[in-house]
């Protein structure tokens, strides 16, 4: 199963070459926070450091929190990178290239998302404070032909993507081949089993139903010949009725074969002695 750390460390991987891409990619990553320090607070030690390079990397000052600063989250701590935001606030969403915008979403991503890809369906949402930064995230993630949706939890925004083909979209664009396809094989497998299934299930119903009908046919057959009713039959019905006593497990189609008619003949034959055996029952009764 895909882990939501290996995609993260997959993209954190990844070294923009062009310096618009850079810029963009920390665009990103600050683009849930609307403090002018720029400040970058993530659980994940490879998006702290992916941070500081890039920032590092574009001449953007970085300044180290004071001793103490890191905040306690359930027993674990937030690392925090302060920027200079004013270093990328000539950045645009509307003048960025295609390359641009996805090194942004990738930076959204690595910066503030929270990933579950487990089997009851993947899911990718971002949590903001600021109901503005959501609607901007969620109008470039439609941009990007993602289409992602919004909701209100505890007095925060929420912008998530959810279903196979929207996750898969999202991880191709923002350069997480290996998790891609790692999420697709668990797709494909998935799909796979469930046909399989399904097929499954399928058979074992039409073999209930022929075990059921041969039963019926079987019992049917039992009482014309105790009667001696049987021996009084047309030649085409005797026959059918030898055949299915010969073959008390076979199918139409196999019983069709040894009798050399169609399956709707002997389909029709089986049923006739059926109907016959239950009027020697009716007229006993009666």
């Amino acid at each position: 199963m895909l882990v939501a750390s290996e995609v993260k460390g997959e993209l954190a991987r990844i070294h923009p070459a062009r310096a618009c891409c850079r810029r963009a990619e920390l665009a990103g990553l600050l683009h849930r926070d609307e403090a002018a320090d720029g400040e970058l607070r993530t659980l994940d030690y490879a998006t702290a450091r992916v941070a500081v390079q890039l920032a590092t990397s574009l001449g953007v000052p970085v300044s180290d929190p004071p001793r103490g600063a890191a905040s306690p989250l359930r027993g674990r701590h937030h690392l925090r990178v302060r920027l200079d935001r004013g270093a990328i606030s000539g950045w645009s969403w509307a003048d960025a290239q295609p390359h641009d915008r996805r090194a942004f979403i990738r930076g959204a991503l690595l910066g503030a998302a929270s990933l579950s890809l487990g089997r009851s369906g993947p899911h990718v949402e971002w949590v903001y404070a600021s109901p503005r930064r959501a609607a901007e995230l969620r109008r470039r993630l439609a941009d990007c032909e993602i289409n992602a949706a919004v909701s209100e939890r505890r007095a925060r925004t929420v912008v998530y993507v959810k279903g196979q083909e929207e996750v898969a979209t999202l991880l191709r664009l923002t350069g997480a081949n290996r998790a891609l396809l790692d999420f697709e094989t668990g797709r494909v497998g998935r799909d796979v089993r469930n046909r399989l299934n399904r097929l499954l299930n399928a058979e074992g119903a039409n073999l209930d139903r022929t075990v059921l009908a041969a039963d019926r046919q079987l019992r049917a057959i039992g009482a014309l010949k105790e009667t001696g009713r049987l021996d009084r039959l047309s030649g085409g019905l005797r026959e059918a009725a030898l055949q299915r006593r010969a073959r008390p497990d076979a199918d139409l189609d196999t019983l069709a074969a040894a009798l050399g008619i169609s399956r709707s003949a002997t389909n029709h034959r089986l049923r006739r002695l059926v109907e016959l055996a239950n009027e020697l029952t009716d007229s006993s009764a009666a």
